[in-house]
C-alpha cells in the first residue's frame, strides 16, 4: 500500500520491481537510483515520494493492484521455467556501453531528434535485462552490430540484410536486431545459416517473444544466441515498448544498419539514437522510386555522418579496427590484357579491330621498332591476345553475343566483358 515501508528486499527484486513501477527506460527513476541505489528508491516509490508527478501516478495505479516485491518474486519464477537469467549492473556480465544512455535521456530533446524521445522518459539505461541463451551477454554484445528496417521489405531489402546477417556473422560479429517481421527476421536468420551469434532485442516478456509468427527462429535464437528483454516475464508487446526498446538497440552495439525505412519508421529512430549516441551509423541505398527506401534517403541527406554501405566490406570498414578492416576499392573482373606493360599495350591496341597488319605497319601504328615488335607479337601470341598467320596479325574473334569499340573487344581467355 501506498505510505508504507518496504519489507527487506535485495537489490535484485527491487530492479526488477521498480521496472514493473515505472516502464524501463525512466530517467526520473534512473536518477534515484543512480542517487540513492535501488532498494530505497524503490522504499520512496512505495512511499509515494517518487521524484515526478507522472511517475508518481503510474507508480500508485500499479501499487494498487499488486505488491512490486511478489511481482518480482514471480517474475523470477516465471523466468526460470523458461531458462531465463536476470543480469544487472552489479554483474560482471553487464555491457556497459548501454550506460552511455545516461547522458544521452538527459540531453535536451535526448539527442534524438524524434518528438517523445527527449528528455525523455524512455531514453535511460535498463535497470537490468533478462536474458535467455547461452551466451554471456557482455561477450555476446562486445562485438556487435544492429541490423534494422522495415517490417514489409522488397526483395532486395530481403536479399541485403540475409547477406548482411550471414557475413558479418562469418567475420565474427554478432548481429543484434529486434526479431520483427521483414528486414529484422533476415538478419537473424542469415547470423543463424552462418552459425554465428544473433541477439534479438524484444519489447515483450522474454517467455512470450513477439511476433509469434517468428516463433521458429526465436527458439532457435535462444538456443545458439540470446533472446533480451527489460520487460518483465509475460509483459506484452505494447507500441510504446517498441520505441522504447529501439534505444538499447542503438546503445548495446558498435553500430546500426539501415536496410531499408519508410517515411515514418521505428528503423529509422534507432539510426537517429545511434547518430546522437556517436555510434557507426549506415545507410543501405534504394531505388528512388521505392517507398521503403524513403526514410534510409532521408537519413541519408539529413546526416552528413551517416555512411552509405554497399557490402559487408563497407560495414566492416565503419565498426572495425582503423587502418586495417578497410573495403577493397570496387574493381571489375580482370582480364588477361590488363596486366599488360604499357608498350605491349601500346601493340596490342594498334592491331585494327577488324582485318590484319603486318609486321611493319603494326611496328610504325604502335610507335616501336621492329625488333620490340616481333618480341612482344610472340608474347601477345603466346597469351592468346593476338593469332598470326602468314606473317600478319589479328585480333582473336569477338564474343558473338559482344559487338561494340575496340576497347571493348575480348579474348577466348579473358571471356565476355562484363558491365562496360
Amino acid at each position: 500500500m501506498p505510505g508504507t515501508e518496504p519489507e527487506p528486499a535485495g537489490s535484485r527484486l527491487a530492479r526488477i520491481a521498480l521496472t514493473w513501477l515505472a516502464e524501463p527506460g525512466n530517467e526520473a527513476v534512473h536518477r534515484l537510483v543512480g542517487a540513492v541505489g535501488p532498494v530505497e528508491a524503490l522504499a520512496r516509490l512505495r512511499g509515494g515520494r517518487s521524484p515526478d508527478d507522472s511517475t508518481r501516478t503510474a507508480s500508485a495505479a500499479r501499487l494498487a493492484t499488486a505488491d512490486p516485491l511478489q511481482v518480482a518474486t514471480a517474475a523470477l519464477d516465471r523466468a526460470a521455467r523458461v531458462g531465463a537469467r536476470l543480469v544487472t549492473p552489479e554483474d560482471p556480465d553487464w555491457p556497459s556501453q548501454v550506460e552511455d544512455l545516461t547522458w544521452l535521456a538527459r540531453r535536451p530533446g535526448g539527442g534524438s531528434g524524434d518528438t517523445g524521445f527527449g528528455g525523455s522518459r524512455s531514453g535511460a539505461p535498463p535497470l537490468a535485462i533478462w536474458v535467455r541463451g547461452p551466451w554471456p551477454l557482455a561477450e555476446a554484445l562486445a562485438r556487435s552490430v544492429a541490423v534494422v528496417g522495415s517490417r514489409a521489405p522488397s526483395e532486395y531489402g530481403r536479399h541485403v540484410s540475409m547477406e548482411f546477417g550471414h557475413g558479418l556473422s562469418e567475420q565474427g560479429w554478432t548481429i543484434v536486431s529486434g526479431g520483427a517481421y521483414g528486414i529484422d527476421a533476415c538478419a537473424h536468420r542469415g547470423a543463424l545459416a552462418a552459425g554465428g551469434c544473433t541477439v534479438a532485442v524484444l519489447a515483450c516478456g522474454i517467455d512470450r517473444p513477439y511476433p509469434a509468427g517468428n516463433t521458429a527462429m526465436f527458439d532457435q535464437i535462444a538456443e545458439s544466441g540470446l533472446l533480451v528483454s527489460e520487460w518483465l516475464p509475460g509483459a506484452e508487446p505494447l507500441r510504446h515498448r517498441f520505441l522504447t526498446r529501439n534505444r538499447l538497440i542503438a546503445a548495446a552495439t558498435a553500430g546500426t544498419v539501415l536496410v531499408e525505412a519508410g517515411a515514418r519508421s521505428g528503423a529509422a529512430q534507432t539510426v537517429r539514437r545511434a547518430l546522437a549516441l556517436g555510434r557507426a551509423t549506415m545507410v543501405v541505398p534504394g531505388p528512388i522510386t521505392s517507398a521503403v527506401s524513403v526514410g534510409c534517403h532521408e537519413i541519408l541527406r539529413d546526416h552528413p555522418q551517416a555512411r552509405l554501405v554497399a557490402g559487408v566490406a563497407h560495414v566492416q570498414e565503419e565498426i572495425g579496427r582503423i587502418g586495417i578492416d578497410l573495403a577493397p576499392p570496387p574493381r571489375g573482373p580482370e582480364r588477361p590484357r590488363d596486366s599488360l606493360d604499357p608498350q605491349a599495350a601500346r601493340i596490342l591496341e594498334a592491331v585494327p579491330g577488324r582485318g590484319s597488319v603486318d609486321l611493319d605497319e603494326l611496328a610504325g601504328r604502335a610507335g616501336v621498332d621492329i625488333r620490340t615488335a616481333m618480341r612482344t607479337v610472340s608474347a601477345l601470341q603466346a597469351r592468346g591476345l593476338l593469332t598470326g598467320a602468314d606473317g600478319r596479325y589479328r585480333l582473336p574473334p569477338r564474343s558473338a553475343t559482344r559487338v561494340g569499340r575496340r576497347g571493348d573487344l575480348t579474348d577466348r581467355a579473358a571471356g565476355p566483358t562484363v558491365g562496360r
